[in-house]
């Protein structure tokens, strides 16, 4: 089908819950897409941080092959390998405790907001301004921007909302705190990375009040910010993380990992989902795992971040760049929307506008120097053009 049929198919089919940008992409291969006309554009967005190895990363596609021609859903009511190795192997690369399976990080974390409040009943939730959890209704209302919470009031109750500031946030959290729920780095605001003196305020004082410290590593998790999980590198360890996005290789897939302290609090019937962990998308992700939780890919996308960082700093029209990692932004003098929308049409590079004047950037991170190079180009000239306009 041509695009502009694919655009009527949307204007009478399809609710209007996304502005698409005008390609129709078909085919990917490592950090490259081809839309349906064979153009070949580089690819520094991953789906949103989904396709961390890049674009049908052999062992996730040898992985998903075998599996899917063996058995593809049985649902939970019966044991299926695949799942229940990504928990252990889940388990022993983070937390130690257990796993809570479902399909998406808004999932994940209303999971880890029924745990929680199941934990310690009635108990608020403490959040910060500039947080992104999810769009469903417990998700949403943890997360705190008036645009987005607005037309679907009322709201879940109980949560409280706090500066992202360490005196901010100690004195919210009391004996009535169920939890505190951070994003170790805000993605969806704009790559904000919470200080370390706020990480440990805010264990200092769920340790104080005995609430749970919930860190919400959906998309700073998958070795994005170069160690498998972010909050490897604040030295706060929290009672849970919810994962989601690259967990499975391009497949969707959440989960809610716990500590010890929380490995027990949901029994048979607390929660459920039917499609969750199956062993398709299972097998993707232990094999998506295996390849991220390698040292030598890690520390390559801690160098690769600082030379993408070091590029994007020397760049026209950008005035600051932020982040860890591979998951990055940089502030512009130009309008973020028009840049992201000529560098995806004229130089063939995809990019995200999170507000204004900010752009994130989110490659693969098995993206090679030159690709980086190839990329801080095409973003150089579209930047030149941008400004023109």
């Amino acid at each position: 089908m041509t695009l502009s049929e694919l655009k009527e198919l949307e204007s009478t089919s399809v609710m209007s819950s996304y502005a698409r940008l005008p390609v129709e992409f078909v085919r990917g291969e490592g950090a490259r897409l081809w839309d349906e006309q064979g153009n070949e554009y580089l690819d520094f967005l991953c789906g949103i941080s989904v396709t961390n190895l890049g674009h049908c990363h052999p062992r996730v596609v040898a992985a998903v092959r075998e599996q899917v021609g063996r058995l593809m859903h049985t649902s939970n009511l019966f044991y299926t390998e695949p799942g229940m190795r990504l928990a252990a192997r889940l388990s022993a690369a983070s937390l130690g405790g257990k796993v809570f399976f479902c399909n998406s990080g808004a999932e994940a974390n209303e999971a880890a907001i029924k745990l929680v409040r199941k934990a310690r009943r009635g108990g608020d939730l403490v959040v910060v301004h500039g947080a992104f959890h999810g769009r469903t209704y417990g998700a949403l209302s943890a997360t705190p921007q008036e645009a987005k919470q607005a037309p679907f009031a009322p709201l879940v109750p109980g949560f409280r909302v706090v500066a992202p500031e360490p005196g901010a946030l100690t004195a919210a959290v009391d004996e009535r705190t169920a939890a505190v729920f951070l994003e170790p780095v805000q993605g969806e605001s704009g790559v904000n990375p919470l200080s370390d003196e706020l990480l440990q305020a805010a264990r200092a004082a769920c340790d104080a009040h005995g609430a749970a410290l919930v860190f919400d590593e959906v998309q700073t998790g998958m070795g994005r910010t170069g160690s498998l999980w972010a909050y490897e590198q604040t030295g706060v360890v929290p009672d849970a993380i919810t994962v989601a996005k690259a967990l499975g290789g391009g497949l969707p897939i959440g989960a809610l990992i716990t500590g010890p302290r929380l490995a027990d609090v949901f029994v048979p019937g607390d929660h459920g989902s039917t499609f969750a962990a199956g062993p398709v998308v299972a097998a993707a992700a232990l094999a998506a795992l295996e390849v991220t939780d390698d040292p030598a890919l890690l520390a390559r996308v801690i160098d690769l971040g600082h030379t993408l960082a070091a590029g994007l700093q020397r760049l026209p029209h950008v005035s600051s760049v932020r982040g860890r990692g591979l998951m990055l932004a940089c502030e512009l003098d130009v309008p973020a929307g028009d840049l992201v929308r000529h560098a995806l049409l004229e130089q063939r590079l995809v990019l995200n506008a999170t507000g204004p004047a900010t752009v994130r950037l989110l490659p693969p991170l098995t993206i090679g120097h030159d690709e980086v190079e190839e990329a801080l180009t095409r973003l150089s000239a579209a930047l030149d053009a941008a400004k023109d306009k």
